[in-house]
């Protein structure tokens, strides 16, 4: 049973990665607008080119590094699975980016007659990134059990494939997180809130590099962060279902074949789901997307049945298929839930981001107040529903229950990844109008599908960080299992000093990440400030200005301040383990889990309201663009920016490498 599923996994994977190839020759036939327009897109295509080339240059010298050392500590064959997760990780991000770069012009084009055309251009571009990414994880895992098998030991060295591609994703969205923030931070703090100038106004000097960052930390890292998301889900609970030893081993292939039927038939949903994505009116785009998203999960929901009823997958007497298919249904309700708590707090059209948008009406001190109360208060409610989550499928199926729940979760990542992935581009299709300065009525298109894209970017990370907590206690009881008799209660004193120091990563690692934004933010505004001062006649769009500078310090920033906090999540849990023992790196992981989700939870929604907060006055409330209410609103959103689009999204990443670093490592660990 295993093999056959596992060879139609590989069917179906592949399958998506030639409809994402369809999608993008439909994408490339559009209409890529005037001669002005293409060569604003062709800048912001090099410029990701050039990041995304320099960047994959750093981390093929830490991949070689890490191949030759878990090549020699544990074995080549979890080192040649590492790089293989490394490579289709990158090569993922990069196709995703390289079609995003492409679309956002011809959204742009397609907007200037209505918006209809414009959503199915950028929509199409995001289901590339989805199916692209779905692909490449399913197939790799495929491809890996059939050629090393589904031996226990066999099924540990594939878990190299996800430590690769956890380790890609997390350079590549603290990287182009870095590279986006430092950019935005910089071109809004000058251009809005000093010079006056509109967003993505040509005469900015950081322009060009904003929409660039777009690219590189909203497309190609998201696009990293859910691969890693994704592989490892299903490879918890495949190794999970060929390790445990109190389950008959006549049930055990059923167990491993469900995950891997379950990701394949999500990437069928998935398609399905794309076709019902379309509206004409700008007030239903977040309904057409949702539309998209929930037919997906009523197909899945209705072929799983089936299919649960033919695989059979059964732990013991007291819980059999229907159980293990209940473990599944939680889960996907369980991330549009999600995403929706998530969209309460974060979208311009609700209270929360209104409220804020309010409280810029005394300046930018109360509103910032207010948008972290905000980021705070958004975590009671996921954080309730994954504990009942978890508490259910728990009760259902123990803990391959809870590792079925991530699966499902994320089994519809094809058109979700999809939904997240289109509002980069959107914003970039906004950028594109203002800068070939098309009539009044397209940047309205683009801003209304900016600002649903907002709400679907936040969404997306409540995907990846409600299955970054069910993988997390999958991988931890995977390493519970693997360090053997260790006590790791309460009353032991090396899991207290691992419980401390894994609730603190989570802070430290955003304030790298936060302070590198920071610093290379700095460079960026005294660059154009000096721009704005040094070149004559730029502010009266006489001149212009030097984008390849603002571009070479982003990349330059972005480049350096990355390293740190990457090698942080590889070193610190293996330095834990080999110092205090494997009952300190058990309560690393468990304390990284408790604080990380929160920190996750907090930054990713106060970023995304406070964001949310400027569109609402964007739109024209509260005095509207230019005024001192925009103004302060704007300093808010730069506080957001990298606690939504570096930091926060990156800790789920953080949870998931440590925890996947230490079930590698044990075997180095003091007993």
């Amino acid at each position: 049973m295993i093999l056959t599923w596992t060879i139609l996994s590989l069917v179906i994977a592949l399958a998506a990665v030639g409809y994402a190839v369809r999608l993008y020759q439909q994408i490339m036939a559009s209409d890529p607008g005037t001669e002005q327009m293409q060569k604003i897109a062709k800048a912001i295509q090099q410029g990701a080119k050039a990041f995304l080339n320099a960047e994959y240059r750093w981390l093929a010298v830490f991949v070689a590094v890490m191949l030759v050392l878990i090549g020699t500590i544990l074995s080549w064959k979890t080192a040649i699975a590492f790089v293989c997760g490394a490579f289709l990780s990158a090569t993922a991000g990069y196709f995703g980016m390289h079609t995003a770069t492409r679309a956002a012009v011809r959204t742009t084009q397609a907007a200037r007659t209505g918006l209809a055309g414009a959503l199915t251009i950028a929509f199409r571009s995001g289901t590339v990134m989805g199916l692209t990414v779905v692909g490449f994880g399913l197939s790799g895992i495929a491809i890996f059990i059939l050629v090393y098998g589904t031996a226990p030991d066999a099924l540990d060295q594939i878990l190299g494939f996800s430590f690769g591609a956890s380790s890609i994703a997390l350079f590549a969205r603290v990287g182009g997180g870095i590279y986006t923030k430092a950019a935005d931070v910089g071109g809004d703090l000058v251009g809005k809130t000093e010079a006056g100038i509109p967003e993505d106004d040509p005469r900015n000097p950081a322009t060009i590099a904003d929409n660039v960052g777009d690219n590189v930390g909203d497309v190609a890292g998201m696009g990293a962060d859910l691969f890693e998301s994704y592989v490892g889900a299903i490879l918890a609970t495949v190794v999970l279902a060929g390790s445990m030893h109190d389950v008959a081993a006549e049930h055990r292939p059923a167990l491993m074949a469900y995950p891997l039927a379950l990701s394949a038939l999500g990437i069928v949903a998935s398609i399905a789901g794309t076709f019902r994505v379309r509206t004409e009116d700008e007030n239903k785009l977040g309904a057409a997307l949702f539309a998209g998203l929930w037919s997906a999960s009523g197909v899945l929901i209705v072929v799983m049945a089936i299919f649960t009823a033919i695989i059979a997958p059964r732990l013991d007497s007291s819980s059999g298929p229907w159980h293990i298919y209940a473990s599944m249904v939680i889960g996907l309700l369980l991330g549009v839930i999600v995403g929706k708590v998530t969209e309460y707090y974060t979208s311009e059209k609700m209270n929360p981001a209104q409220e804020i948008a309010r409280q810029s009406q005394s300046g930018p001190a109360t509103n910032i107040i207010h948008g972290l109360a905000t980021g705070m208060a958004s975590t009671w409610a996921p954080v309730l529903l994954i504990c009942v989550g978890v508490w259910a499928c728990a009760e259902l199926a123990g803990v391959y229950g809870i590792c079925i729940a991530a699966v499902g979760m994320l089994s519809t990542l094809g058109i979700s990844l999809g939904v997240d992935a289109y509002g980069p581009v959107a914003d970039n299709a906004g950028g594109m109008a203002e800068m070939s300065h098309m009539p009044p009525e397209v940047r309205k298109r683009t801003d209304s599908l900016d600002a649903t894209g907002n709400t679907t970017a936040a969404i997306g990370k409540g995907f990846a960080i409600g299955s970054a907590a069910l993988t997390a206690l999958a991988l931890f009881h995977t390493y519970k299992e693997a360090a053997g008799n260790v006590k790791m209660d309460l009353d032991n004193p090396q899991v207290i000093i691992g419980l401390l120091i894994g609730a603190m990563l989570p802070f430290l690692f955003s304030a790298m990440a936060m302070r590198a934004v920071g610093r290379a933010a700095n460079r960026m505004v005294d660059e154009v400030r000096r721009q704005f001062r040094e070149i004559p006649g730029l502010l009266e769009g006489k001149a212009e200005p030097d984008y390849a500078r603002c571009v070479g310090i982003s990349t330059e920033g972005a480049l350096r301040e990355m390293v740190a906090p990457g090698l942080l999540a590889v070193v610190a849990p293996i330095a834990v383990g080999m110092i205090f023992g494997r009952g300190a790196a058990g309560g690393l992981l468990a304390g990284a889990l408790g604080s990380g989700v929160m920190m996750a939870l907090f930054m990713a929604n106060a970023g995304g309201a406070w964001d949310n907060a400027k569109k609402f006055i964007e739109a024209g409330n509260l005095g509207g663009k230019g005024g001192p209410v925009h103004k302060a609103a704007v300093i808010g959103d730069t506080v957001g920016d990298p606690f939504k689009d570096t930091a926060g999204p990156s800790i789920n990443i953080l949870i998931k490498l440590m925890s996947i670093a230490c079930v590698l490592a044990v075997p180095l660990f003091k007993a």
